[in-house]
Parts: C-alpha cells; sequence; structure tokens
C-alpha cells in the first residue's frame, strides 16, 4: 500500500532557484537511501561470508561504516526540505506573525551560517585528507578522502537547502516554521 507522507515540504512557489535546489535536495535523499540498502546488502553478506561459510571479512565492516555516516550527511538537506529535522513550534505559535517572520528568518540565517562555519572546516579536513593521501589503518586501506567527501558534500547541500528556505520566506513563498498565519 502507496500512501503519502505527512511531512510538509518547503514551497518552492514555481521559483527556478527554490525548484533547483529542491531537486537537488531530493536527489541527495535518494543517493542517502542508496547508501543504506548498500551497507543492507553488504551486511547480509558479510554475515553470509562469517557465519554460513565461516570465512572472514576484510572491507565490510568499514564500508557499512562509512556509507550510515555518509548517508546521513548526504541525506540532510532532503530532511530539511522535508522539514524532519526536530522543530519545537511552542514559541512561534505564541507570537504574533511579524515576530514570527522575524524569529523564521534569524534562526535560519544563524542555522545557515553555523552549518556554514562546519562546511569551512569539513572541506579543510577532507582537503587535508585528499592533499596528504592518508589510508585507514586497515587491511582495506581505503583513501580517506573519498569517504570523507561525504563532509563538505552534505554540509554543502544543506546549507543550500537552508539558503532556500531562508529565500522561500523573505520572498513569502513558504510560511515562517511552516506554520499557518493566526
Amino acid at each position: 500500500m502507496v500512501s503519502h507522507s505527512s511531512a510538509a515540504t518547503a514551497s518552492t512557489g514555481g521559483n527556478p532557484f527554490l525548484r533547483a535546489v529542491a531537486a537537488i535536495s531530493t536527489f541527495a535523499g535518494w543517493c542517502s537511501a542508496a547508501m543504506i540498502m548498500s551497507a543492507v546488502v553488504i551486511t547480509c553478506q558479510m554475515i553470509f561470508i562469517r557465519f554460513v561459510l565461516n570465512g572472514s571479512t576484510v572491507w565490510q565492516t568499514e564500508a557499512v561504516i562509512y556509507l550510515a555516516i555518509g548517508s546521513t550527511l548526504i541525506g540532510l538537506p532532503y530532511v530539511q526540505r522535508l522539514r524532519g529535522h526536530v522543530n519545537v513550534d511552542l514559541v512561534p505559535l505564541a507570537l504574533s506573525n511579524k515576530a514570527r517572520l522575524i524569529m523564521s528568518i534569524f534562526t535560519l540565517s544563524l542555522s545557515a551560517l553555523m552549518v556554514a562555519v562546519i562546511l569551512w572546516y569539513s572541506f579543510e579536513h577532507w582537503h587535508l585528507t585528499y592533499e596528504r593521501n592518508w589510508k585507514s589503518d586497515t587491511i582495506w586501506g581505503v583513501r580517506l578522502w573519498i569517504p570523507y567527501l561525504a563532509l563538505p558534500v552534505g554540509f554543502g547541500l544543506f546549507l543550500l537547502q537552508l539558503i532556500a528556505d531562508l529565500v522561500a520566506v523573505i520572498l513569502k513563498i513558504d510560511k515562517p516554521f511552516g506554520l499557518e498565519d493566526k
């Protein structure tokens, strides 16, 4: 049985920028889901090798860990687009429409600033691992810049979605906090 999600997605209002960001965030959500599915398949393969064939595994545990973390990071913009992050709306509900708009702009701006700082440092960390060709100290020896790429990509896309949400609220395409006017 197929049903629609009750999550209120962020409105695009036909705005080309907002529609493009929504498409990118949705694609990131699909990539995140594919990473989780890959991790599940790899886990099943690992269980079969270890407990049925009584063999040893080399790369599976590490791959599952990187896929799960990468999925979380790459999925950030999609969850933001669906308004799936934790949201306490007690204060916005008590505010007037104008105060709610100001609080929404402030909150989105502060969130974007914080994510931009995280993006900066995550890019710096990723670049360091790439430049120095760091590898994991396991038998598999994966080049760490590959799984660490999820840090700047995930936070970059999350920042883009936050900016789109801010633009939508400022242009009055979307309601502050997704709440209807009083």
